[in-house]
């Protein structure tokens, strides 16, 4: 068991504050700022139920990834322990799985911060903005890793200090506390078709709609190799990641649905611009733009970063070309970051080609590949846990809550959320299209493994 663990190459200098904020930080992006007002529209006030079911799922991935990682900590993370718990062809798959979602989502938020700008300075068009904001990032993360620590961290402190400051607003709204506001009470929540108004339908059509939201806490033990204290540091961050950030979704979602009739949301306009300017903030449309902007280009940040850490790590169990291993003086992987980034510059040509539909289809083409790779995450967790119990108890500094029957219960909702996606006429295509990805790189795996055993 001792040797499972192996000194990483890359060199350190993350703090325990870097990532705290980079727990927090990495998973509070467009899909919540903006993304929610879908999930309100199809379950009304019982979004909160659909917050609350979709960050149980989310919580109980991090805190199995946060027990592996803790005990075992790699760049690779649960890449690393699929491969030490399932064999290589898991590792394989949940590598280059989230390497493949993440390099899709860090060119997504690249256009969606685009589009923001081309608003801001309609004489830049959209592409010139990703290409500007991808020579930006890619500059960073070619930097030392402290530097990444540094941007992400004042990026999330941003975003953490906007929820907090709408949900003391809203809440003072909600008891009439503020300027020409009266007190709501509980009419807009169990008015307007009462806190159900579609129904359990409607709730589990809001898990569709905002489970994919929490993407992105899996960064932070994929960072945790990098930092002073791997052991402390990544069981700290899953701590308090995991329950803040279920304060900060489900929080917002009720402010938003009590202070306003759930009927009021349009698509496609944050629900925090529409309460702010029900309550009277002046330019709150723009304050939130803002914050959205910051938000995406922290996302992009985020995933650049974990994204050629995985390629990295692939590549360190030669599962990626050898050529990617070479690190910089200062520690940093260049090709493995080069190597990650390069799909944002195809984005550039993408968007130059169709700017309004190549944020649509390059979502659809990764949606349910969360999915995949948090069932890999539990399955390693079943088999990892009983691994360690017997050969080195005492690096169990973080566990799992009520192993195995939570575990267990979490690959239940995973399963249960991908036959939801099969009847959803809206989840179906991203379904399709990530399984059609998904079988493309276990079948490769499955190839790779007959190959090993022959020679």
């Amino acid at each position: 068991m001792h040797d499972d663990v192996t000194p990483e190459p890359l060199a350190g200098g993350l703090k325990q504050r870097h990532l705290t904020m980079l727990g927090l930080g990495g998973v509070i992006g467009a899909g919540l700022f903006v993304g929610s007002g879908a999930g309100i529209q199809v379950a009304g006030p019982g979004i909160v139920l659909s917050y609350l079911i979709a960050g149980a799922i989310a919580m109980c991935v991090m805190r199995m990834l946060g027990e592996m990682s803790a005990a075992m900590p790699a760049s690779g993370s649960f890449s690393v322990h699929a491969e030490r718990a399932l064999g290589r062809w898991a590792g394989f798959s949940a590598g280059w799985l989230y390497w493949f979602l993440l390099v899709v989502v860090l060119a997504v938020e690249a256009t969606g911060a685009a589009q923001i700008a081309n608003g801001w300075v309609p004489g830049v068009p959209q592409w010139a903005w990703v290409l500007l904001f991808m020579l930006v990032f890619t500059a960073a993360n070619l930097a030392a890793v402290k530097n990444f620590g540094e941007f992400e961290f004042w990026f999330a402190t941003l975003k953490v200090v906007a929820i907090i400051a709408f949900l003391v607003l809203g809440t003072l709204a909600i008891f009439g506390l503020l300027p020409d506001t009266d007190p709501v009470g509980l009419t807009h929540l169990t008015g307007d078709g009462g806190f159900l108004p579609n129904g359990w339908q409607g709730v589990v059509s809001g898990v569709l709609a905002v489970v994919f939201a929490f993407g992105g806490l899996e960064v932070v033990t994929i960072a945790a190799a990098e930092s002073d204290d791997p052991v402390r540091s990544v069981a700290r961050a899953v701590r308090s990641a995991v329950f803040r950030i279920l304060f900060f979704y489900v929080g917002s979602m009720l402010v938003i649905v009590t202070v306003l009739p759930w009927t009021a949301q349009q698509a496609g306009i944050s629900p925090y611009v529409t309460v702010l300017d029900s309550i009277g903030i002046p330019s709150a449309g723009q304050i939130m733009n803002i914050v959205v902007f910051v938000a995406l280009l922290s996302a992009l940040n985020a995933n650049l970063y974990g994204s050629s850490r995985m390629i990295f790590s692939l590549a360190e169990r030669e599962e990626a070309p050898r050529a990617l291993l070479k690190v910089s003086g200062g520690g940093v992987p260049r090709r493995a970051v080069l190597a990650s980034v390069a799909f944002g510059f195809v984005s550039v040509l993408l968007n130059l080609e169709w700017p309004d539909s190549v944020f649509l289809y390059m979502l659809n083409s990764v949606g349910a590949v969360l999915l995949f790779v948090w069932a890999l995450i539990a399955l390693s967790q079943l088999r990892l846990r009983r691994r360690i119990e017997r050969e080195a108890p005492e690096r169990l500094v973080l566990r799992m809550w009520a192993f195995p029957w939570l575990t267990w219960a979490a690959l239940a909702a995973m399963a249960a959320v991908f036959v939801l996606m099969l009847t959803d006429d809206t989840a179906r295509p991203q379904l399709l299209w990530s399984t059609g990805a998904t079988l493309v790189v276990l079948a490769v795996a499955g190839v790779r493994e007959l190959r090993a055993r022959r020679a």
